[in-house]
């Protein structure tokens, strides 16, 4: 069955006031359903542009269309907000209520929702975000970065997006805690439906979890594709100056021994290896 389009970009241009011009010419659709990944280095437009994509930045020319509706052009953001959510890099950036639940609460009561449906949308998008009642009267800032970040997320849960945008997601925190999240952003696609786009430099995180891989440089899209497609373009990486995982880097050194140069895990790696041990030497 073919999966819907839930982000229309075409032609899109994005000028700072001073005329810098960080996106330049872009044109790409997302789906429904999708787990995306923005990979490219500092200053090649990867935030600029998911920025765009919710409205935080308005285009300067060209169509964003979310779930239909016209990023560029709507004046009443209420709809827009029911349907794509942007989580920042540092969750203290969008948290400031006093306590967990007002911080959960605060985008439904901002469109006015019935205070009954706003307990029940808070008491979901906890629960979904792994964050306790019992913290509920607790500030957020008195939480460690994960429970923050989960907070964070929680209050944008509460608006039932389809689509939720994670900006490096794992930065700032250990293993352990980068895989909780992760995991957490994986059961939200794969159990929850949401569309879910991440900007990150941890292509081993890349690797594991997303589908699809955007990369950018200089504010365009040089390539997009499944995760495989995109690692295997050695050249276009070294382009845009990005290193897949240290496994794809050493089945490309192997591939004239009959190694797949797009071999994205150690568990791939070690089957290839016994399939090719099994082979006559001369084969």
């Amino acid at each position: 069955m073919e999966k819907s389009k839930i982000i229309e970009v075409k032609d899109l241009v994005f000028c700072y006031p001073d005329g810098t011009k960080a996106i330049e010419d872009i044109s790409i659709d997302f789906y429904d359903g999708e787990f995306i990944a923005f990979i490219g280095t500092n200053g090649c437009g990867k935030t600029t542009f998911s920025k765009c994509l919710n409205g935080i930045l308005k285009a300067t020319s060209g169509t964003i269309k979310v779930n239909g509706i016209d990023v560029v052009h709507t004046k009443d953001c209420t709809e827009l907000v029911k349907n794509i959510g942007y989580v920042f890099q540092n969750p203290d950036h969008q948290l400031f209520n006093n306590n967990i639940y007002d911080e959960i609460a605060y985008a439904p009561r901002n469109l006015r929702i019935p205070e009954d449906e706003v307990k029940q949308r808070v008491t979901e998008a906890a629960a979904i975000a792994g964050v306790t009642p019992e913290v509920f009267e607790e500030h957020p800032f008195f939480q460690v970065k994960g429970i923050r970040q989960r907070i964070a997320i929680a209050s944008i849960l509460s608006l039932r997006p389809k689509v939720i945008i994670v900006d490096e997601p794992t930065t700032g925190q250990d293993y352990k805690q980068s895989i909780e999240v992760m995991e957490f952003l994986k059961m939200l696609n794969e159990k929850h439906g949401h569309t879910i786009i991440i900007i990150t430099h941890e292509m081993d995180i890349v690797a594991e979890y997303a589908k699809r891989v955007v990369v950018m440089t200089g504010g365009r899209v040089l390539s997009e594709g499944s995760v495989q497609e995109v690692f295997a373009q050695t050249e276009l990486l070294e382009k845009a100056n990005i290193k897949p995982p240290q496994v794809t880097r050493l089945a490309q050194r192997l591939e004239s021994v009959g190694f797949d140069n797009n071999i994205i895990s150690p568990e791939k790696m070690f089957e290839q290896w016994r399939q090719l041990a099994k082979q006559p030497v001369g084969k």
